[in-house]
């Protein structure tokens, strides 16, 4: 439990960084730049896998967390035998001077398309997998090519309409998503990090994210049938991991956004508590290698290894 605090307090508790350990340096990649189908420059790191190999996995990050946070799992698939390529989304990171006014549809509608197709048609054949944090899990129903999807892992990936939430969590989502995040981003141009959402957000980004956590169906709420008929075009496999304690993602908001899936064949594995403290970013540190394997497994299984 303790290093799960320490954890979530230095992605999200920025005032209290000096003062706590920080996370051990990562496992150096190879950085390059990887241009979007609409002109935008995207900071890109690759693993290369220790041997000749066409297996391909691409991570999604989360809102807020920038590639650099995945490096030691991307370090440890590419010792398996696969090519792991992170990335930073537009405004954000590497990638923060690359255009003016993002919005989170971008993000998966561009970015996370423009490098599943360049990492597949570079290293795979045409094909990836995709692990997908947070909202990274979210945004793959927003990718048009999903046929280049072999397998999908989404880690804490969920619905954001806070009436998900439990009581009384759900008062202060609400509280967040119409008072704090439009009014915040309104007056100073972009959503301070220090607020608790790790970088800064650009404003583009922070506003849509709050209509979406506001209009009920999230990010399929306003958009109808089409959005939602993207989502049914994933018809790839896809293990899906909550944790009872992220508070983050709630089971019902992980169970709402898995529902869009409607095509994918689903396994849904949820970690109690008694299999120890994993919160909503523990996943990718080193001490839950037990998940990576399982992770990895089901990866070799879907590309026939």
């Amino acid at each position: 439990m303790e290093e799960a605090a320490s954890l979530e307090a230095y992605l999200y508790h920025r005032h209290l960084r000096p003062f706590r350990e920080e996370p051990p340096r990562p496992p150096a990649g190879r950085p390059t730049r990887v241009e979007t189908d609409d002109g935008v420059s995207l900071g890109v790191t690759v693993f290369e896998a220790t041997s000749a190999s066409k297996r391909v996995v691409v991570i999604a990050p989360a809102t807020g967390v920038l590639r650099g946070y995945y490096a030691p799992f991307a370090a440890w698939l590419a010792a398996r035998g696969y090519v792991v390529v992170t990335f930073d989304y537009r405004g954000m990171g590497a990638s923060r001077g690359s255009t003016q006014a993002p919005t989170m549809h971008d993000w998966g509608e561009h970015d996370l398309a423009s490098v599943l197709a360049w990492a597949s048609e570079t290293y795979g054949g045409g094909r990836a997998a995709v692990v997908g944090h947070s909202a990274g899990g979210q945004l793959v129903g927003l990718v048009p090519d999903k046929a280049r999807i072999v397998a999908l892992v989404t880690v804490g990936a969920q619905s954001g309409d806070y009436r998900l939430w439990p009581m009384p969590q759900r008062l202060a989502m609400a509280a967040l998503w119409y008072g704090v995040v439009p009014t915040v981003t309104r007056a100073v141009g972009y959503l301070p990090g220090s607020l608790g959402v790790g970088e800064d957000l650009p404003a583009g980004v922070a506003l849509e994210w709050a209509r979406w956590c506001r209009t009920p169906g999230y990010l399929v709420g306003r958009e109808g049938v089409a959005r939602r008929g993207a989502f049914a075009d994933v018809r790839a496999p896809l293990l899906a991991y909550g944790f009872d304690d992220d508070g983050y993602a709630p089971p019902a908001a992980v169970d709402a956004l898995l529902a869009l899936y409607v095509n994918a064949t689903i396994e849904r594995r949820q970690i109690g508590r008694q299999e120890g403290a994993v919160g909503h970013f523990g996943f990718f540190r080193e001490r839950h290698a037990a998940l990576w394997r399982e992770a990895a497994s089901f990866l070799d299984r879907h590309f026939g290894a």
